[in-house]
């Protein structure tokens, strides 16, 4: 990082949804834009037809940014993007996007990226077989231990909740199978690092789920506990003694304080640091009940930071006028946080 302003590759994401919408919307508000220099990587051309149809075509004011004002790296072009159509032309283009933001920032042109969303089913249909963009970046910057933290700070109390998937897009039948100790280890390396470098979090308090109902009930509702993660749990305790591990914790009881934290409950006492759920949708179901609209997307173990706003592309709802910016709004001032912590400045 060569200056005080943490730089942003903001890429487009599926041209077809409406992450031209809630980029304009969300670089319209001071509080996002004036800390940092942010570069849309996609294509002026559809920015600029997004805004005239949104300022022309919709019956609420709206306020948006021009894109003439903003800086825009142009990648690809098409004539053949429809609104609201995923299809092979949009996959592509979102697909481009993605690798000019990670080429440049890998160059040092960027402190971190920032990325609309993109529709998995449109890049397959372009011939681009990845489970998502995470998976993307990992392999792009080389590395083989990385992780999908979701980060939200409650509006009512100000605490930020972190929660760090162990498994994410993959069959419900294969998570039990998918599941080690080794693969629990490096998560848990990494969470611990990511508290350290990203929030300043020396000795952190993680709590982590069990898999099965009530945690297996000592082996009656399922043996992985008792098996395998209790005993390695034990041993994460005395390698890490300066962490405060909790667990293996009742998947329907973990989320209760994080909850109580979340919406003000007095009565709750020291709610974790992070939260390390076992399949996604054991984590993400509360993650998006608490903060559908305010939660990011943040990759962890990359060279840089990465963000996402922690929605889809939304496309029966594109160009109408209608999309939430909050996420977006919040995937660009946590790259911010978190640049200026990993870098000190």
């Amino acid at each position: 990082m060569t200056n005080q302003r943490p730089r942003l590759a903001v890429t487009l994401g599926d041209p077809a949804g409406i992450g031209s919408e809630v980029i304009l919307k969300a670089l319209a508000d001071s509080e996002v834009s004036q800390n940092c220099d942010v570069v849309v990587v996609g294509c002026r051309d559809l920015l600029t037809k997004e805004y005239k149809s949104l300022t022309t075509n919709t019956s609420n004011w709206l306020d948006l940014a021009n894109p003439a004002d903003l800086s825009v790296i142009d990648v690809l072009h098409s004539d053949e993007i429809m609104t609201g159509v995923g299809n092979e032309v949009s996959g592509a283009a979102s697909f481009a996007y993605m690798e000019c933001a990670i080429a440049q920032t890998l160059a040092g042109d960027f402190d971190g990226i920032v990325t609309a969303p993109i529709a998995k089913s449109a890049w397959k249909a372009a011939g681009w077989y990845y489970a998502g963009q995470t998976e993307l970046l990992a392999e792009k910057a080389g590395v083989e231990r990385f992780g999908m933290l979701f980060v939200a700070r409650s509006p009512f109390t100000g605490w930020t909740l972190r929660a760090l998937l162990a498994t994410t897009h993959i069959p419900l039948y294969q998570v039990s199978q998918t599941l080690t100790p080794q693969l629990l280890t490096m998560k848990l390396d990494l969470l611990e690092e990511c508290l350290q470098r990203d929030f300043g979090i020396e000795n952190g308090r993680i709590a982590i789920a069990g898999l099965n109902p009530h945690s297996g009930e000592m082996g009656q509702l399922g043996r992985e506990e008792i098996d395998w993660l209790i005993p390695w749990l034990q041993e994460e305790r005395q390698k890490r003694p300066h962490l405060e591990l909790e667990g293996p914790i009742p998947p329907d009881t973990m989320w209760v304080k994080p909850g109580q934290a979340w919406y003000g409950n007095s009565d709750i006492k020291n709610p974790a640091d992070a939260y390390l759920p076992l399949y996604h949708d054991q984590g993400l179901i509360p993650v998006k009940l608490m903060a559908f609209d305010r939660a990011v997307n943040t990759t962890i173990g990359l060279p840089f930071v990465r963000t996402s706003p922690d929605h889809g592309t939304a496309f029966d709802i594109a160009g109408k006028g209608i999309a939430d910016a909050t996420s977006m709004k919040a995937a660009i001032k946590l790259a911010v946080e978190l640049v200026k912590q990993r870098y000190r400045v």
